[in-house]
């Protein structure tokens, strides 16, 4: 099947994704949001998760994402482990969503953080990346999260530095200013790409 109308959005974790995505929605797009599939996809495995790491990764029935980010983010084959298990339920559910968003012969968005990190989504033909210089990311993450510095680099270093996804990306939205600039970006992305 061809997916015509599949637009892929990605970006650096606080790069701006959700934000770009909430304006996206004001014009009207669908949006498909891996990380929303993700965390069900993880909680419908909480038994493999229980099995592959351990009860304490398991609190009232749920995953304890938490817990389990700080596993995975410091060691690469713990990480390795549970992308093996994820992964392909993802994606698989990822294109079962785009199929029928197919038939509207509209574009729609499918907002994957990992679109260029990881194969498998070579059906997706068009891509906009979402960009904000490391140093801003750095900085977002560290309001955000209110997480110690290191631990917020180490989550910017596990994922393809935001540089190489620039040289990768068909469209950029500069997402390095306010909110404004940003909302003109988006515009422009409607206009220049999303559109055609």
């Amino acid at each position: 099947m061809e997916f015509k109308n599949a637009i892929a959005l990605t970006g650096g974790i606080a790069t701006g994704k959700s934000s770009v995505c909430s304006i996206l929605k004001l014009y009207g797009y669908h949006i498909i949001d891996a990380d929303k599939i993700a965390h069900d996809v993880l909680h419908d495995n909480k038994d493999n998760i229980a099995q592959m790491f351990g009860d304490q990764f398991i609190i009232d029935d749920r995953v304890d994402r938490k817990k389990l980010g700080d596993l995975i983010f410091n060691n690469k084959s713990q990480r390795k482990k549970l992308e093996n298990l994820l992964h392909p339920i993802i994606r698989q559910t990822i294109q079962q969503l785009a199929k029928e968003r197919e038939k509207f012969q509209v574009p729609y968005i499918l907002e994957i953080p990992l679109f260029f990190d990881k194969r498998g989504y070579n059906w997706i033909k068009r891509n906009i990346l979402v960009y904000t210089p490391k140093e801003i990311q750095l900085q977002r993450l560290l309001n955000r999260a209110k997480i110690s510095h290191e631990k917020a680099k180490n989550i910017i270093k596990s994922q393809m530095d935001i540089e190489e996804k620039r040289k990768l990306a068909d469209f950029v939205i500069d997402n390095s200013k306010d909110l404004k600039h940003l909302q003109n970006e988006v515009e422009r992305a409607i206009n220049e790409y999303i559109k055609i």
